[in-house]
């Protein structure tokens, strides 16, 4: 599924091709797309309408135009975006929808699954709309540590799930989620309330490296995903965990194991990332001199016990 970094990229490469463009003809093949809205009625509303802005919120595509109304697009599973300045696009079995622009090119979506949306909303349901299902950009200036630990605080559920929340980090999914617990040393089954300071401050900083990363590399073409000109991304080949399953940790070696955490297929490095909390707490005590020898046993049998 596309996310934060792929859908970004999406926004950025396709932002040249439709800002200030006007709609000049909407054709949308499939009613899936727009339902529960008549997929002509959506049509003939975007008819006309001008871009005046193309924007990310967390997976969410938001063409704002300067009626003040926005479409939003969700690319789901397998959902994208072609753009063809002149030729006009080729044959696609799995095109969903085609927007001809005012300067005579097409932009075309695509979508294998179907799993894909399209929502036009008024001026004044738009900013509810994405405030009611949306938390924090993870890659905003306002997306401190100590906001990811207020978000985090009285959360039960094990941290994969916590982070998978589109109310508590926006635009995260599982491939980043699985790469910045790695970066940051934390099992994904940690209830998210029980992470120390030192571990949320890791945890911040790991998220957006792990984003910053997927941006880089324009993200990640494991099966459907390409930028709007067709190009793949390059992040698959960068990943420490994801997708890795029985492959040795790049840290340190362990083969990278696969649970089930949040409901999704989970992939995490056993020493790396032990689940018991006792584990930060053997390795302080074993960096600290110990008076007596029966004290310094106790740090022996904590390590072994948290990399079960």
């Amino acid at each position: 599924m596309p996310e934060l970094p792929e859908v970004e990229t999406v926004r950025a490469r396709l932002e040249p091709a439709v800002v200030g463009r006007r709609f000049e003809r909407v054709d949308i093949h499939d009613p899936r797309l727009t339902r529960p809205e008549d997929p002509l009625v959506v049509a003939a509303e975007l008819l006309g309408e001008r871009v005046a802005a193309l924007e990310r919120r967390g997976k969410y595509l938001v063409f704002r135009f300067d009626s003040g109304r926005g479409l939003l697009v969700h690319l789901r599973m397998t959902g994208g975006f072609r753009h063809a300045a002149d030729a006009g696009l080729p044959d696609d079995p799995y095109r969903r929808a085609v927007v001809r622009l005012d300067d005579g090119s097409e932009v075309g979506y695509r979508d294998v699954r179907r799993f894909g949306t399209w929502t036009l909303l008024e001026p004044h349901e738009l900013e509810p709309f994405l405030a009611a299902r949306l938390g924090e950009e993870p890659l905003a200036g306002s997306f401190t540590a100590r906001s990811l630990a207020a978000r985090l605080a009285n959360r039960r559920a094990p941290v994969k799930a916590a982070l998978l929340d589109q109310r508590t980090l926006a635009g995260m999914g599982n491939i980043y989620a699985d790469e910045a617990l790695w970066r940051a040393r934390i099992h994904p089954l940690r209830p998210a309330r029980e992470l120390g300071d030192d571990e949320i401050r890791r945890l911040h900083r790991a998220v957006r490296r792990a984003l910053e990363a997927g941006l880089a590399r324009q993200g990640a073409t494991i099966r459907d995903y390409a930028a709007p000109d067709g190009a793949a991304g390059t992040m698959q080949h960068e990943f420490k965990v994801y997708g890795r399953e029985g492959e040795p940790c790049l840290r340190c070696g362990t083969p990278i194991e696969k649970i089930r955490a949040g409901g999704r297929g989970t992939s995490y490095c056993p020493h790396c990332q032990p689940l018991l909390a006792l584990a930060a707490a053997s390795a302080r005590s074993a960096a600290r001199p110990q008076a007596a020898s029966s004290s310094s046993r106790a740090p022996v049998r904590s390590r072994r016990q948290s990399s079960v």
